[in-house]
Formats: C-alpha cells, sequence, structure tokens
C-alpha cells in the first residue's frame, strides 16, 4: 500500500532568516513553478536555460525543440543577453523570452550562437584580461 505526502510550507512568519532549509525550500518552490507552468499562458513566458563556465567561455544552453532556427532571436543589450523565440501550432503562435544578466567579463563582440537537435548553445566569450593566467614561480 502506497501512502502520498503532500509538502505544504511552513508559513514565511515561522521561517527564520538562518534556517538552513530556507533556501532549498524556495528553490524546490522555484523548481516546480517552472516544470508546471503553463507556457500558453502570458504570464509564464519563460522557459529554463542552463548556465555554466569554462576557463575560456560562459555558456548559455536552452532546450527549445520543435522551434525553427529563424524563429529564434538571441540578442546582446548592454550587459543582457535576450533570448526569444516563437512557436506557431496550427493558428496560435506562442512567444518564449527569457533575460539573462551577463557577467562584465564577457566580450559582447565575440557572442556566438548555434541550434542543434532543439538545443540552443550560446557562446560568451570572455575577456582576454579575464581569463586566469599561470604565474611562474622564481627560484631566489
Amino acid at each position: 500500500m502506497y501512502r502520498i505526502t503532500h509538502y505544504h510550507p511552513r508559513s514565511t512568519l515561522f521561517r527564520s532568516a538562518r534556517s538552513p532549509w530556507a533556501g532549498l525550500e524556495s528553490e524546490i518552490d522555484r523548481l516546480f513553478e517552472a516544470a508546471f507552468a503553463d507556457l500558453t499562458t502570458p504570464a509564464a513566458p519563460r522557459f529554463p536555460v542552463d548556465l555554466y563556465e569554462d576557463k575560456d567561455n560562459v555558456y548559455v544552453r536552452a532546450e527549445l525543440p520543435g522551434i525553427a532556427r529563424d524563429a529564434i532571436n538571441v540578442e546582446m543589450v548592454e550587459d543582457y543577453l535576450t533570448l526569444s523565440a516563437t512557436r506557431k501550432e496550427g493558428d496560435e503562435s506562442f512567444s518564449l523570452n527569457r533575460s539573462i544578466a551577463v557577467p562584465e567579463s564577457v566580450d559582447a563582440e565575440k557572442v556566438s550562437a548555434s541550434l542543434e537537435n532543439g538545443v540552443l548553445t550560446v557562446t560568451l566569450p570572455k575577456r582576454e584580461q579575464a581569463k586566469p593566467r599561470k604565474i611562474n614561480i622564481s627560484v631566489n
């Protein structure tokens, strides 16, 4: 026999700012909201993205299955990367948007994007002065 347990977060009145679970609870709430958001409503036009970096680049990855390359727009405006896409289903079309703050270490002139198998990858190269460099230690 299975038992279903419903998760009900405690009131914020009783949460302590120093609680080790406070951040986890809000992150879980955010993930569930994103997972169950109806993208057809104007209140939820965002889509999830993955952000990661290596020593040379910052990457933004978004899964956009079924969206044609010409229906995707990638723009850099000041310190923000904006991704927008339009999906047409029959007579209806749905717009998705996402803006991401870009670190100052990114060289905005060299940003590139590629779409492969419904996955958009935006590569944001780091400026040369922002890249880590090895310092040699001399022996005296």
